[in-house]
């Protein structure tokens, strides 16, 4: 069914209000998650509150989050996440990088002891839209072997960097060190459709499209040994440097094992500190230009920029509401009859 994001964010407010999240938080989560499911990520949208439901009933998160300060310079700083909501500490955690880059062109901070954070974009834009790029890597938990092997070691570990561009919107790169986040691999398995050749291998280590065997299995890094060292180096940054947990001892937030200890690393510079802002953005628009003038492939129509079929998507929902799956409406009004919230939808 098609949903308009205003009442879908209202949705999701009700409910966050119901796990006991203050008007703030609610309200930030709550614009992650549709954010999401506009720019057509429904792995990290609403979906994503009945996982918070379970670990909720399971006591394994703060909410409200109880975020602190555990070092604090010029530039730098490193965040506790307090095991709470992970879009609370990733937004405190890039606006503090924002204030930090403002002063002194560059500020970095990381997050340990938090929890998924949903679409690393949300927070790269902040900082493009601030002028500035923004740069932000996570850690996860297993679901992806090292080249060669066959046993799950990193996670996913994504990367985002946005830029401002011109007078167009900023350009914001989101990936996944891995073929495929492992959401689409769980979203497989809830349609009970398979999976493409060449995303995961099963727990033999022979390549596999039935997304049972992957979630047994393991995915396939992206580029191969490029992607596993992408993943290494970010589990490094995010995870270890952090002082949070890394590789293997992070827990997946699909299932309350137990504090995933997820760490974050965001990163903000400040444009101005190396050209004239409206410079940088008419280079960067002239060279948005160049590539879409590139001589295209046979069959191929457009060139995109990264993170462009995105945008277009989530102005595509703005314009005309976001497609739900019947199973992710009939989760959320279970969520709202669970915490009380007189909303349905499809109701009314």
């Amino acid at each position: 069914m098609k949903v308009q994001p205003k009442q879908l964010r209202e949705i999701a407010v009700h409910i966050l209000k119901g796990f006991s999240a203050t008007d703030d938080e609610a309200a930030l989560v709550a614009d992650c998650l549709v954010r999401a499911e506009m720019r057509g990520i429904e792995t990290h949208g609403v979906y994503f509150l009945k996982l918070l439901s379970d670990r909720v009933d399971a006591r394994m998160i703060h909410i409200p989050t109880p975020l602190k300060v555990v070092r604090e310079d010029e530039t730098t700083a490193i965040l506790d996440g307090g095991n709470g909501l992970g879009q609370m500490a990733a937004h405190h955690a890039m606006k503090m990088s924002i204030e930090k880059a403002r002063k002194l062109g560059v500020g970095l901070t990381l997050i340990r002891n938090t929890n998924h954070i949903g679409i690393l974009a949300f927070y790269t834009l902040m900082a493009a839209e601030e002028g500035m790029v923004g740069i932000v890597m996570s850690n996860s938990a297993p679901s992806m072997s090292p080249w060669g092997g066959a046993e799950p070691l990193f996670g996913t570990n994504p990367l985002s960097i946005a830029i401002p561009n011109g007078s167009e919107d900023p350009v914001a790169l989101d990936m996944s060190s891995s073929v495929v986040a492992r959401g689409k691999i769980r979203l497989a398995q809830r349609k009970k459709e398979n999976i493409p050749p060449g995303w995961a291998l099963d727990e033999t280590g022979l390549p596999t499209t039935d997304p049972d065997a992957a979630m047994k299995g393991t995915l396939l890094p992206i580029g191969g040994p490029k992607g596993y060292g992408l993943a290494f180096m970010i589990d490094v940054l995010s995870g270890l440097l952090s002082g949070s947990q890394y590789g293997p001892l992070v827990k997946t937030f699909h299932q309350p094992l137990g504090p995933t200890g997820i760490g974050v690393f965001l990163m903000a510079v400040d444009i101005e500190r190396f050209m004239p802002l409206h410079q940088f953005k008419e280079l960067v628009g002239s060279y948005v230009e160049l590539i879409k003038k590139t001589k295209k492939s046979k069959g191929v129509s457009q060139l995109y920029l990264p993170g462009e079929i995105e945008l277009g998507k989530e102005k595509k929902s703005l314009a005309e509401g976001i497609e739900l799956d019947l199973t992710v409406v009939n989760s959320l009004n279970q969520l709202l009859e669970k915490t009380k919230s007189p909303l349905r939808l499809g109701e009314g």
